[in-house]
């Protein structure tokens, strides 16, 4: 089967070694981009899981992706842009998924985009190390008769495995350009950019002579009858819907019922077709149709020639999985990277932390300074409430990046999908799903898309599950409160540690609150756990770049906004109302200051500045809480701090900035972090990050966790349950504690 040469010259083949990752003398050139009046067209990507094809994704569009749901489902929906010399792409990344049939989810997303929105042209990107297993969704694109351009990702990997695959053959059996890509390096992606704008300037042309599977005479005299009776659904692709129909697929059954209102003769005339071929063939039809797309890719799979690997070597990763996975050393080796990445957090990012804090104070005392307007509570708001709420959460950004640099290279790295399937056996003695484990892991950086990243369970008990207890695990958010309390009372040695003791305490929480909801409230059977390990690979500075960078600015955009908004409403209800002063108290203060006696003006300036809020609303707040938190170890200003964290964790340290930088303190953290060690013992510092752990999730995980749950009534058991075992637990510390006499 022959194809266009101008398609032809657009691919590489992989029969010398890593030809795709390194430009060869003699290697096809890649065209030049088209030139003309701007033109534009929609490119979906397709691709089993774990295909690589998120990478192609980042490679074409870059930074002008943005993240939104498909209507109506919870399935995220990536679009980003690209540009290849006159034309300009919307490119959508689909739902990883193995089929189109319509059972997951993923499955139902990605065809109803496919069928319904009718792209302009599909990429399927395949993992050409496990060539056979992706042809299959191919097979099912051909049918929908859209241009297409197959783009085989992780030769790396085959050809480390033994395989060598002949690129040219497979396409021209196919009928359709199959272009050589390294995704993750960025390889191949100018000439996958050329083959899109070709086969968008061929369109309809571009499948001419694409194969189709044979699927036997009686089939095919079935599928022409089907066929014609769908020839009035225009712009559907005929031939897909008479497979699915064929198979017994209830959804296109329905679909079909509601686009032919006259469709029962149609039906009934499918089930006598499906009778004649179960008996002709002995096996279901659903069962003959995938015997039959198997043998037509086994047969692409001999005619490219790959060469499996030789039974005698022991590829690096084999060797590497017999380590990472080991039934004793493997949850070790796990536990040692967890803490490795918590030392780098504290040892890297003390650096940039301090130049960040020395900032911020320069720029707070710049300010004071140079304050040029009589107007005493704007240079309040701007000190105090700004520049000490916002400020005292950014300086902690450096931590938060290392944090997420780490976890997001045990990702990329393939090693968090081993730490799943390592954890399987765990988290079945516990209740948990093995796959709740990627969720979890997640929440490690935030709670909102460790909730959401829970749709990849299949059973709804495991889902809600999973919600209930993943804000246990310390996201991101309170990473600040710890960043903050643990320097100010135990001494640099023990940072580390302490880091690793909240973060385990949280672990040992979910997992004790998970084996209790699984034997009480939510009872019943547990699924399998079937999980699909990805190859190993090294990620690109740019991979990582792009993932850490999203993420530090989600966090900046948070200080910017959210935090900002909150911290100027706790400073309004700091300083408001105000307190009325003792006039000997004020004639006092003057003759300090008039005597030049600087340490009786800064005892008075506290006095007063405690004075102001105690009045204030958030003082009035707080002492009406104080009683409930004080056997806890807090004081009113304690718990009045702990208010707005339920709008961002976050505010904890922002509200104790603005508290204490009415007295002696200044916004930097290292200043408010001697005020608190002069007030608190350790044993409060502790009692404040246990608390602060477990306690009342922040308003947007709620949010989250009722639109995931499917209703209020789970996320408001979430939020309550998890503010009563904080009380009682730090109710217990902290008098266990008292009474040990620490």
């Amino acid at each position: 089967m022959r194809w266009p040469e101008w398609l032809s010259a657009l691919t590489r083949s992989a029969t010398e070694p890593c030809h795709y990752l390194h430009e060869q003398p003699g290697s096809a050139p890649v065209p030049a981009p088209p030139r003309g009046p701007a033109r534009s067209a929609v490119v979906a990507l397709a691709g089993n899981p774990n295909s690589g094809k998120t990478s192609v994704f980042n490679g074409l569009t870059g930074s002008t992706q943005h993240v939104a749901n498909f209507p109506g489902v919870t399935v995220e929906r990536k679009e980003g842009h690209c540009r290849f010399g006159s034309w300009s792409w919307t490119v959508l990344d689909l739902p990883g998924t193995y089929s189109l049939s319509a059972y997951s989810i993923e499955e139902i997303v990605a065809r109803d985009v496919l069928v319904e929105e009718r792209p302009d042209l599909v990429v399927d990107v395949l993992d050409a190390a496990n060539l056979q297993r992706n042809l299959y969704l191919a097979t099912q694109l051909l049918e929908l008769g859209l241009p297409m351009v197959l783009a085989a990702n992780m030769l790396d990997v085959a050809w480390r495995r033994g395989q060598r695959l002949d690129l040219d053959e497979l396409g021209r059996r196919l009928g359709l350009p199959v272009v050589a890509v390294a995704g993750h390096q960025d390889r191949g992606l100018e000439r996958l950019k050329a083959a899109l704008a070709a086969a968008l300037e061929a369109g309809p042309a571009a499948l001419k002579g694409a194969a189709q599977v044979d699927f036997g005479p009686l089939v095919e005299e079935s599928l022409a009858e089907i066929g014609a009776a769908l020839a009035r659904l225009e712009g559907l692709p005929r031939r897909w819907l008479a497979l699915r129909l064929l198979e017994g697929e209830a959804r296109a059954r329905e679909e079909v019922a509601r686009w032919l209102p006259d469709s029962t003769g149609l039906l009934e005339r499918i089930a006598v077709w499906q009778a004649r071929i179960e008996h002709e063939s002995g096996q279901r039809v659903e069962l003959t149709l995938a015997v039959r797309r198997h043998e037509f890719i086994q047969g692409l799979i001999e005619a490219c020639r790959p060469v499996g690997p030789d039974p005698a070597r022991r590829h690096r990763s084999d060797v590497t999985d017999q380590l990472l996975l080991h039934r004793w050393l493997g949850l070790p080796i796990f536990l040692f990277f967890m803490y490795l990445i918590f030392q780098l957090t504290f040892s890297l990012g003390e650096l940039p932390m301090g130049w960040m804090e020395t900032g911020f104070s320069a720029l707070a005392a710049w300010v004071d300074g140079h304050w040029p307007w009589p107007a005493p509570l704007l240079k309040s708001l701007v000190l105090d409430g700004i520049l000490g709420g916002v400020g005292g959460v950014l300086i902690f950004l450096p931590n938060i990046v290392l944090l997420f640099l780490g976890l997001t290279l045990m990702e990329d790295t393939g090693y968090m999908a081993r730490a799943a399937f390592l954890m399987d056996r765990l988290m079945q003695r516990i209740g948990l799903h093995g796959k709740s484990f990627i969720p979890l892991l997640t929440g490690f950086g935030c709670s909102i898309p460790g909730i959401m990243g829970t749709r990849v369970l299949e059973n709804q008990r495991d889902r809600l599950l999973t919600m209930l207890v993943l804000p246990l695990m310390s996201c991101g958010a309170r990473l600040p409160i710890y960043l903050l309390i643990i320097p100010a009372f135990f001494p640099a040695h023990l940072h580390a540690r302490m880091l690793f003791l909240i973060y385990s305490i949280g672990v040992l929480l979910a997992v004790g609150m998970a084996k209790l909801l699984r034997i009480s409230v939510l009872k019943g059977e547990e699924s399998p756990f079937v999980m699909e390990l990805p190859p190993y690979k090294l990620p690109t500075w740019k991979s990582l770049g792009t993932q850490v960078r999203l993420r530090a600015w989600l966090y900046l955009r948070k200080a910017g906004t959210l935090i900002l908004g909150v911290s100027i409403l706790l400073w309004a209800m700091a300083s408001w109302p105000p307190a009325r002063h003792d006039a000997a108290r004020q004639t006092e203060l003057a003759a300090a200051r008039a005597a030049g006696d600087a340490a009786r003006v800064q005892v008075l300036d506290n006095q007063r500045a405690e004075e102001d809020l105690r009045a204030s609303l958030l003082g009035r707040v707080g002492q009406a809480l104080e009683p409930v938190m004080a056997p806890l170890g807090f004081d009113w200003r304690i718990s009045s701090s702990l208010l707005g964290a339920f709008a961002a964790k976050e505010l904890f340290v922002a509200q104790l900035g603005v508290v204490y930088a009415l007295g002696e303190t200044a916004e930097g953290s290292e200043s408010l972090r001697r005020e608190l060690h002069s007030r608190y013992t350790p044993l409060v510092g502790f009692c404040i990050m246990l608390f602060a752990l477990i306690s009342t999730p922040c308003m947007s995980t709620f949010a989250v966790t009722a639109r995931e749950a499917g209703g209020q009534r789970w996320a408001w058991f979430q939020l309550l349950g998890l503010t009563a075992l904080a009380w009682v637990l730090t109710f217990l510390v902290f008098q266990v504690g008292s009474a040990l006499g620490y």
